[in-house]
């Protein structure tokens, strides 16, 4: 995946004024509680805002002092159209068009990893969180005898309801506690401020035994860079973790963690990731002419895609 250089580093400034949309300004860790240093302010494409990106000196989760909080504003209908703070994404063209979006890629990718996490079955029931405009769903339904739904609350929801995925509102969601086998959140995790809040009702959400999968980005590789990792798009993405981290984290939820390894789907997984970032939104059929099975290893063995765990809730 390309390693272009969005944002720079800027010297230590003082924690700017709250201002409507923020939260007070955090420079304790939110994940372990640590002290923390500034690594550098970036700026938000949408917002224009400026935010103190800083770093645990104990865990090394990296973390927006003052992150954005009017989702109105960033998650908005030109979101989800491509035009706000992630512009390689359409989730409505992918919405519309699901045979020919390279989206597609990672959807196939992720029912492949969790079918080695937890074998498809009449009534093993899918929770994929945070799931967007459905593709994931709606990918797994067609595919397998999951018994899968969704959770977001984005713009895109109704669209999605209305093509006949079954995605869940707050309340449907709070009563559905302790019913699913797996719950998924991909590209999920580094869009929430207090991750240990989101951890937490993932383990509620999952039955005993139940499994809980994520894909983020890997900060471990850019550790001494953070201002120049293309994944730093501040205005949606505040949280950035590395496998320890993640791992700690997930433990101090409840859970029991496994390695989750290069496995059959990782490759599909890559396969979206790199075709995405060099501006390849619809699937064309040179793209099944190159090594993807050599360049998803090489680029997972760099960048550590697939370095994180997958999470059990323990039984009894």
């Amino acid at each position: 995946m390309p390693e272009t250089s969005q944002m720079s580093a800027a010297p230590q400034m003082p924690p700017p004024a709250e201002t409507p949309g923020s939260i007070a300004y955090r420079e304790r860790c939110p994940l372990c509680g640590g002290s923390s240093t500034i690594v550098g302010v970036v700026g938000g494409p949408v917002t224009h805002n400026q935010y103190d990106l800083r770093r645990c000196t104990n865990c090394h989760f990296a973390f927006l002092a003052n992150p954005c909080l009017d989702y109105a504003r960033i998650y908005d209908e030109a979101y989800y159209q491509g035009k706000g703070a992630d512009p390689l994404l359409n989730y409505v063209d992918e919405l519309n068009h699901p045979e020919t979006t390279v989206r597609r890629n990672e959807w196939e990718g992720v029912v492949r990893i969790v079918k080695t996490l937890v074998p498809p079955a009449p009534g093993v029931r899918w929770l994929d969180f945070g799931c967007g405009n459905g593709g994931v769903v709606r990918h797994a339904l067609a595919t397998t005898s999951y018994d899968c739904v969704g959770f977001d609350i984005g713009w895109i929801t109704d669209k999605a309801r209305e093509t006949g995925i079954p995605i869940l509102n707050d309340a449907e969601l709070s009563a559905a506690e302790g019913t699913f086998d797996i719950v998924s959140a991909i590209e999920v995790i580094e869009h929430i401020p207090d991750p240990n809040a989101l951890f937490r009702q993932i383990y509620r959400l999952l039955k005993p035994g139940g499994t809980f999968f994520f894909t983020t980005g890997n900060a471990r590789p850019y550790r001494d860079r953070l201002t120049q990792w293309e994944y730093v798009n501040p205005d949606i993405h505040v949280s950035f973790f590395d496998p320890d981290n993640a791992a700690m984290a997930l433990k101090a939820a409840g859970f029991t963690t496994e390695p989750l390894g290069y496995r059959n789907g990782c490759r599909e997984i890559i396969r979206f990731k790199v075709l995405k970032n060099v501006h390849q939104s619809d699937r064309k059929w040179w793209h099944n002419l190159l090594p993807w099975t050599v360049a998803g290893r090489v680029l997972n063995k760099r960048l550590g895609v697939f370095e994180f765990p997958f999470a059990r809730k323990p039984i009894g």
